[in-house]
């Protein structure tokens, strides 16, 4: 029994973000993304994410605490929203588990909002082990994916597609886990494995949970036809 779409935690099809009502502050984080990307963590400088955004340092105090909140805002803000991008996908046909094995297969397939992505969320590990302050931002931004994506693993739980027997904490972990571990091996620059085998992999894994996808991983994603 497939799952419609409408009943899980986020759908292809949402209404477009509203305008934003602070356009300064938003070029604000988007510059704190860039120097971040590109400087890490310690070697930023609010001067610089200043002078790049044109505004004055002034105007960054006045909106975040420190550099710690400036750094979680900007991968907010700037970052693409992983779940949101895979209801998106083509391949996605309302089953909670292809959301997985799609997030599997995209793993090998990244986009360059996504490397900024990654970027940003390294290093924000990274200053995690030295500043407090980030690592509990850091955990609260974890966390509230991880609950998003319990939800999707309940849902697929619940239509059959994934064992009920599986406990899902042990699985959003191994999830999160799969993910994060690509961070690092992108840092250290290690190659990847291509493509095809890697999705081959995924379906496999996805198969073993209970069910298998009614997906084509080995199909390249393509962008949503328009009406």
């Amino acid at each position: 029994m497939a799952l419609a779409a409408e009943n899980l935690p986020s759908a292809p099809d949402a209404p477009a973000v509203p305008a934003s009502d602070d356009p300064l502050g938003d070029r604000l984080l988007e510059a704190a993304a860039e120097v971040f990307a590109e400087r890490g963590y310690d070697r930023a400088g609010v001067a610089e994410i200043a002078r790049r955004a044109g505004v004055t340092t002034g105007a960054i105090y006045s909106r975040h605490a420190g550099k710690a909140g400036l750094l979680v805002a900007a991968l907010e803000c700037c970052a693409t929203d992983e779940l949101d991008s895979l209801f998106a996908d083509h391949r996605f046909q309302g089953r909670a588990e292809d959301v997985l094995a799609i997030a599997g297969s995209h793993l090998v397939r990244r986009s360059s909002d996504a490397d900024r992505s990654s970027a940003l969320l390294t290093e924000a590990f990274i200053a995690a082990r030295r500043d407090p302050a980030v690592a509990d931002l850091i955990r609260s931004h974890v966390l509230d994916r991880r609950d998003r994506l319990r939800d999707i693993i309940e849902a697929a739980k619940a239509s059959g597609g994934i064992g009920a027997d599986l406990d899902t904490e042990a699985l959003a972990t191994f999830c999160h886990a799969l993910g994060f571990g690509f961070l690092l091996l992108e840092a250290a620059e290690v190659p990847l494995p291509s493509a095809p085998p890697w999705e081959q992999l995924i379906a496999h894994l996805i198969a073993a949970l209970g069910a298998e996808p009614s997906i084509d991983l080995t199909t390249p994603p393509t962008s949503p036809q328009e009406p």
